[in-house]
C-alpha cells in the first residue's frame, strides 16, 4: 500500500516527524518499505503563463514562447514540447534554479534565439518519467507562484508492506485509524453525505450467487462531461500512491479505493442490454478484458454480465465491450462485495493480479459499500458533472460475515506478553482499534469490527494489544520453564533412530514439498487417488503425494543435472490418498540411491548398487525394529519398479512397504540413471517392538547339521526359511542359507537350496536322537508343504 504523507495527514496528523511516523508504523507491524519524496526540491520554479507562441526561424521542431513568470516583463523562452500553447500554464525554472541531476537553468541560446528560462516536464521536476509534453497545471493557478507549493511537492511518499491478515490497511482510511491508535491523536473521518437522486433511473440486478456476492450496489447516473480532466490534486493523489491517471471516472473509482479501500466499476450504460446478473460464468464462456487479453472462464469463475454477454469477471477486471470511452456520458455504477473465498486465487488462474483483487481476497469491510457509493457519485459530480438516480442495493443478509464477540482473559495476556498493561489501557487500546469492549470478571469480551476479519481468536486480540502497547515497552526477560524428564520407552524405534540408521548408511536428509507434480504422480502411483490442490502454487506443484518418491526423484534429477553421480537421498513425512471420500494419512519413510556402492577410492573400482544393497537397508530397519522375524520380503509387482527387481515387504501378512529399482520406461522419460534404486516402509509398522528380555547364553555346545532339499525353482527362499523356523522348534537357534544350485543333476524346473539348522538347548548337551528328530520333523514338514525332496 502506497500513499501520501499530506493526504494521511488530513485524516490524521500527529505530532510526529516523518521518521517517527515511520518508526510507530513499522513497530506496529505495518513494515514500511520505502519513503520518497514527492517531487525533488527544486528553486525558482514558477507557474508561467504562456502569451504567445511563435515557430522558431531556424528548427521546425522549436517554438518562441512569451511567457509571463509574474515579473515586471515577459520572458522569451525556447521549448520543444508538442503540447507547448498559448493561454496554457507550465512549471517554468527561471534562470539560476536547480533542477534534479543537478540541473542548473542558465541564460542560454538556442538556434541563435535567446532563452531565459525552462518551461519543464513532470520528469524534470522529479515527478515521474513522463516528458513526452509540459506538465499542464490548473488555470486558476496564480501566476509567478511557487510551484512546489502549488502541488505540494515538500511531501513524501509511503509504501507499507501489509501482511495478508491486514486488508482493513489497505486505504488511506485504514492507516489513519492506525495511526490514531498508535499515538492517541484524533482521526478526521471525510464527511459523505448521501447524494440525492435527481433522476429516477434505475437497472435492474439480479443476484444468482449470494455465497458468493452478499451485497450488491448500483446507481445510474446520466449527463457526465467526458471531455473533462482530472483535477490535478486527484492526479497527484493517485500518482504518489502509484496509479496513473486515465480519465476522470476511472481516476475516481481509483481514488474511492486508495482512499477507503473500497474496489469499484463503472459501466457504460449505453453498452448494457436488460439488467445486471451476477453469476458464475458458463464453462468455456470467453471475454476480452479491459487490457485486451481474451480469456476463456472457468465454471467456479464469478463474473457480472447483462442479459446478453459477460461484462467483468467480478472483483477482478472489467471486460472491453463494456468499459468507458471518451463518448461515455451515462453510466452505471457497481459497488459490492464480494467473499474473500470466492476471489481468492482467480486472479492468479488467469495470469493477473491487479488492485481490486489484492482487496477482495484478504477482505473488505462488508459495511463499506454505501459510503463507497455516496463518496464517488459525490466526486463524479464535482468532476464530470451528471445526474444521478437512486441507489439499488441487493443483500442477502444471511451471507453476510457475522461479528462473533472473542473472550479475553486477563491472564492469557501475562502469559503472552510477560506482562499485563492496566486494564483500563487494554480497553482503550481496544476501542480506539473500533472495537467493542464489554469489561467481564477475567478480562474483556471484545466484538471485532467489520473491517477486522483478523480477528477470530483470544491470541489475535492478546497481539492487537501487544503491537499497540508497544513490543518495546514489553519487559525483557529470561525465559524460565520446567523440564521434565520423558520416560524411555523400550518398546518403540524413534523416527530419530531409524533416521540415524540410514546416516550411518551414507544417506542424507531431504525435505521436499507435499505438493507434486501431477503427472510425474500419476505414473509412479497410478492406482493412487490424489488429493488435488484447489488452488495450487502451479501447476507443477498441484497434488498432495501419495508417495515420497516423486519428492526424492525431482531431487535426485537436480542433483543429477549438476553431475552428483553418486547419491543416497532419505525422507520421511506424510503421504496423504483419498480413500472412499476420505482423506487418509499415512506416515513413511522412504529412500533413493544411485551410483557406485563405495565413494570413489584409490583402492580400486567399486561395483554399482543392487537391489540387494537396497534391501540390506530395509532389513536394517526392520531389526531396529525387531521385525525380522514378522516380516517377509518377497516378489511383487509396483508400477513404479522394475517387473524383475520388485519386492513387496510384508509385516504379518500385511502390506508395509515397497523396494526395487526404477522401472526402465520412467528412467528413460524423467532422465534418471536406470541404476536408480527405490524403498518406501510405514513408520507405523516399526514403531512398535517387543521388550528386548534377557537370555542367558547356553552352556553347552551347538550342533550343526545342513540339509540340501530340491524344490521348485519358483519358490522363495523366504517361504522355505519360514517354514523352516516353524518346524524347528525350540531347538532350532538359527537357520542360514548357504547355497543355491541349478543344473545338472537336478531336474528342468527344480533347483537345490542348502542351509544349515544350528540347534542348541540352554538346560543340557543334545543327544543325536534330539537332533534326528528336528531334521526329520523338517524334512518331512518341507515335503509335505512344498513337496521338497531332500537331494542325494
Amino acid at each position: 500500500m502506497k500513499f501520501s504523507e499530506q493526504w494521511l495527514r488530513e485524516w490524521v496528523d500527529p505530532p510526529v516527524s516523518t521518521e517517527e511516523l515511520v518508526e510507530q508504523l513499522t513497530m506496529a507491524g505495518l513494515e514500511v518499505d520505502s519513503v520518497e519524496p514527492a517531487g525533488a526540491a527544486a528553486t525558482d520554479v514558477v507557474v508561467g503563463e504562456v502569451l504567445s507562441v511563435e515557430p522558431h526561424p531556424d528548427a521546425d521542431k522549436l517554438r518562441v514562447c512569451r511567457v509571463d513568470a509574474g515579473q515586471e516583463q515577459a520572458l522569451q523562452i525556447v521549448c520543444g514540447a508538442p503540447n507547448v500553447a498559448a493561454g496554457g500554464k507550465y512549471p517554468l525554472a527561471l534562470v539560476g534554479a536547480c533542477l534534479p541531476g543537478d540541473l542548473k537553468i542558465k541564460k542560454s541560446k538556442l538556434r541563435g534565439v535567446e532563452s531565459h528560462g525552462m518551461l519543464c516536464s513532470a520528469r524534470e521536476l522529479g515527478m515521474g518519467e513522463d516528458h513526452q509534453g509540459l506538465l499542464e497545471l490548473p488555470g486558476g493557478a496564480a501566476t509567478g507562484s511557487r510551484v512546489q507549493e502549488l502541488l505540494g511537492l515538500d511531501d513524501c511518499m509511503i509504501e507499507v508492506d501489509l501482511t495478508p491478515n491486514r486488508g482493513d490497511c489497505l486505504g488511506v482510511e485504514g492507516i489513519a485509524r492506525e495511526v490514531g491508535a498508535l499515538t492517541r491523536c484524533p482521526v478526521t473521518s471525510i464527511a459523505i453525505d448521501p447524494v440525492p437522486e435527481a433522476i429516477p433511473d434505475r437497472f435492474d440486478i439480479d443476484v444468482q450467487a449470494p455465497e458468493a456476492c452478499p451485497r450488491y450496489l448500483g446507481r445510474v447516473i446520466r449527463g457526465i462531461d467526458p471531455g473533462v480532466t482530472t483535477p490535478m490534486w486527484m492526479q497527484e493523489r493517485l500518482r504518489r500512491s502509484g496509479l496513473r491517471s486515465i480519465d476522470p471516472v476511472v481516476d475516481v473509482t481509483n481514488y474511492v479505493l486508495l482512499e477507503l479501500g473500497q474496489p469499484m466499476h463503472a459501466f457504460d450504460l449505453g453498452r448494457l442490454s436488460g439488467g445486471i446478473c451476477v453469476r458464475h460464468a458458463r464453462e468455456g464462456e470467453e471475454l476480452t478484458l479491459l487490457d485486451g487479453r481474451s480469456v476463456s472462464l472457468d465454471s467456479d469463475t464469478l463474473v457480472i454480465a447483462d442479459h446478453d454477454k459477460t461484462l467483468a469477471i467480478a472483483g477482478i477486471m472489467g471486460g472491453i465491450d463494456s468499459g468507458i470511452s471518451k463518448t461515455t456520458t451515462d453510466l452505471f455504477l457497481e459497488c459490492a462485495w464480494f467473499s474473500p473465498e470466492v476471489i481468492a486465487g482467480r486472479a492468479r488462474n488467469y495470469a493477473m493480479h491487479t488492485d481490486s483483487s489484492h482487496r477482495f481476497e484478504r477482505g473488505v469491510d462488508f459495511e463499506l459499500q454505501h459510503r463507497a457509493m455516496q463518496r464517488a457519485t459525490r466526486l463524479l459530480q464535482e468532476v464530470t458533472g451528471g445526474q444521478a438516480g437512486p441507489v439499488i442495493e441487493v443483500v442477502a443478509a444471511a451471507q453476510l460475515p457475522g461479528r462473533e464477540p472473542v473472550t479475553l482473559r486477563n491472564d492469557r495476556i501475562g502469559r503472552v506478553l510477560g506482562m499485563v498493561p492496566e486494564p483500563g489501557e487494554v480497553t482503550d487500546i481496544l476501542e480506539r482499534l473500533g472495537m467493542q469492549v464489554k469489561t467481564t470478571d477475567a478480562g474483556w469480551e471484545v466484538t471485532p469490527p467489520s473491517f477486522r476479519f483478523d480477528i477470530a481468536i483470544e491470541a489475535d486480540l492478546v497481539e492487537e494489544v501487544g503491537r499497540v502497547y508497544g513490543y518495546d515497552r514489553l519487559p525483557s526477560c529470561s525465559l524460565t520453564g520446567t523440564l521434565t524428564m520423558q520416560a524411555a520407552s523400550g518398546s518403540t524405534v524413534s523416527i530419530d533412530r531409524l533416521s540415524e540408521a540410514l546416516v550411518d548408511q551414507g544417506y542424507q536428509e531431504a525435505i521436499t514439498y507435499s505438493f507434486v507434480d501431477p503427472a510425474l504422480q500419476s505414473v509412479l502411483s497410478p492406482d493412487c487417488q490424489p488429493v488435488s490442490l484447489a488452488n495450487p502454487i502451479s501447476s507443477e506443484l498441484a497434488d498432495m503425494r501419495t508417495s515420497l518418491w516423486p519428492g526424492l526423484l525431482m531431487a535426485l534429477q537436480q542433483n543429477r543435472k549438476r553431475q552428483v553421480s553418486r547419491l543416497r537421498l532419505f525422507e520421511h513425512g506424510l503421504r496423504f490418498r483419498t480413500q472412499d471420500n476420505e482423506i487418509m494419512q499415512d506416515y513413511v519413510i522412504g529412500g533413493v540411491l544411485v551410483g557406485s556402492r563405495y565413494p570413489e577410492h584409490w583402492g580400486g573400482h567399486s561395483a554399482p548398487v543392487d537391489f540387494y544393497d537396497v534391501r540390506s537397508h530395509v532389513e536394517m530397519l526392520l531389526s531396529l525394529a525387531d521385525k525380522t522375524q514378522h516380516c517377509q520380503i518377497v516378489h511383487g509387482s509396483h508400477p513404479a519398479l522394475h517387473p524383475g527387481q520388485t519386492a513387496v515387504i510384508k509385516l504379518n501378512d500385511r502390506e508395509a512397504g515397497w523396494l526395487g529399482r526404477i522401472h526402465p520406461a520412467i528412467a528413460g522419460n524423467h532422465d534418471l540413471d536406470p541404476e536408480t534404486f527405490l524403498f518406501e516402509l510405514e513408520v507405523d509398522a516399526l514403531k512398535n517392538t517387543e521388550l528386548v528380555q534377557f537370555q542367558a547364553i547356553s552352556r553347552y555346545p551347538s550342533i550343526r547339521r545342513d540339509l540340501a532339499m530340491v524344490v521348485d525353482s519358483e519358490l522363495p527362499a523366504g517361504d522355505l526359511q519360514s517354514a523352516v523356523t516353524e518346524l524347528g522348534g525350540e531347538l532350532l537357534r538359527d537357520m542360514v542359507i548357504f547355497d543355491v544350485y541349478q543344473g545338472e543333476g537336478i531336474e528342468t524346473g527344480r533347483k537345490s537350496i542348502a542351509f544349515g539348522l544350528i540347534l542348541q538347548d540352554s538346560s543340557r548337551t543334545l543327544t543325536d536322537e534330539d537332533v534326528e528328530a528336528v531334521v526329520t520333523r523338517v524334512t518331512d514338514g518341507l515335503r509335505g508343504k512344498f513337496g521338497a525332496q531332500l537331494r542325494e
